[in-house]
């Protein structure tokens, strides 16, 4: 079959971002991850092989000049020795396990050091949900001159009610070619369509890359699960607040709050960081009532949250960024990540409900054991973990839910 991912940078900029920080600040550092289909998928007769053979394909995968060029350029925040070390970076199949069980359901499995296997993630996404509906025959239904047709109107709706929005559709986009046709509608809307929103960018990086525009992001929920794992809940936020400051000294100022829910968080939100963190993203919850809690907490640090970025990304559609947009544009600076309403939104088309996690840590190679650790956000159906450890966490973080 024709290798699906053939571009290094054909991923999210968080990745990127992400592993820099890990090499900085946990170079020997260990993880497990676990692909979760939510929606309990009954895969075709040999998918398992057709996945862990896309995943060996990226082993030919090389980092071009032209994609260190470009993230130098417009990643200046990222240390050079990181544009080295992405140089000589290799993917390793023996990194991953994948297979069906008797009844067709989809496992996939990763083991190593962190700084390698942070970069299998969206990209084993990305092949998953593709490959599906390759297998299925659900893509040769596909219309890419009406899907950009529906994508620009899309950006006109938006622009028009004063959004500024990105696109954060790489993990389950219907297909690579889905995700360009958005961006270049999209870009080129942006360009032409005159109003008070704009279409920011991409979270990635290669079609960043081939349409001039601002790779988006700056890390996801694994980095708190990690050090969770390691050194506990209770302080998890202040820890990664603290290595994400030594790593991007300021910049990448967005943080992704919610892995053990507003309360926790909030404790550890002072006013340095507050005043550090250029904003927060809001990813689970009622996105009205976590913007009241964010307000009232710059509030309570004598902070004006009019001065500060919110970035929405949960479960976001254009009617939904809109109504947030009406409602958020006096209280801070709003801005909107979308994902699979970008990229897989074909007529009949179910996109893949799929995630792959963290879900065990060790400091070092030399520790004897694995620490579990899980993703509890203000979602329950978000929860990520082994039940008995998503009950651990919530007893440390006396979480009465």
């Amino acid at each position: 079959m024709q290798q699906i991912i053939t571009h290094f940078t054909d991923d999210d900029l968080y990745k990127f971002t992400m592993c820099c920080a890990v090499i900085e600040c946990f170079p020997r550092t260990r993880v497990k991850y676990r692909f979760n289909d939510r929606d309990n998928t009954v895969y075709p007769p040999g998918f398992a092989e057709l996945v862990a053979e896309q995943i060996a394909m990226l082993e030919n995968l090389r980092i071009s000049d032209e994609e260190i060029t470009f993230m130098r350029e417009k990643c200046n925040y990222i240390p050079a020795w990181f544009m080295s070390y992405l140089r000589g970076f290799r993917y390793d199949r023996r990194w991953t396990n994948v297979w069906q069980d008797h009844e067709g359901h989809l496992h996939i499995e990763f083991e190593g050091s962190w700084s390698d296997t942070i970069l299998l993630e969206v990209k084993v996404l990305a092949i998953v949900s593709e490959l599906y509906y390759i297998v299925t025959g659900e893509s040769k239904s596909f219309d890419y001159e009406d899907y950009y047709r529906r994508s620009y109107i899309k950006a006109e709706r938006l622009i028009d009610a004063g959004c500024s929005f990105s696109d954060f559709g790489t993990r389950r986009r219907a297909s690579a070619k889905a995700q360009e046709t958005a961006v270049r509608a999209m870009s080129e809307c942006s360009r032409s369509h005159k109003g008070p929103g704009r279409f920011t960018g991409t979270s990635n990086v290669y079609l960043a890359m081939k349409y001039d525009l601002t790779p988006i992001g700056t890390m996801a929920h694994e980095f708190v699960c990690a050090i969770a794992g390691m050194y506990g809940p209770l302080m998890a936020n202040h820890i990664a607040m603290t290595k994400w400051a030594q790593t991007y000294r300021g910049a990448l100022g967005t943080f992704l709050y919610d892995t053990y829910g507003w309360q926790i968080f909030s404790l550890n939100f002072s006013t340095d960081y507050a005043n550090m963190f250029k904003g927060l993203r809001v990813d689970s919850g009622d996105n009205y009532e976590q913007l009241n809690l964010i307000v009232e907490k710059y509030r309570s640090l004598h902070i004006d949250p009019a001065t500060k970025q919110i970035v929405f990304s949960n479960g976001l559609n254009v009617d939904k960024a809109i109504a947030i947009q009406k409602y958020a544009a006096d209280k801070c600076q709003p801005s909107y990540g979308i994902g699979t309403h970008f990229t897989n939104d074909f007529p009949d088309i179910r996109p893949r409900n799929i995630v792959i996690k963290l879900t065990e840590v060790k400091i070092t190679e030399s520790w004897p054991f694995y620490s579990k650790t899980c993703k509890l956000s203000e979602d329950k159906g978000k929860y990520s973990g082994d039940p008995s450890t998503v009950k651990i966490f919530m007893d440390i973080l006396r979480m009465n839910y």
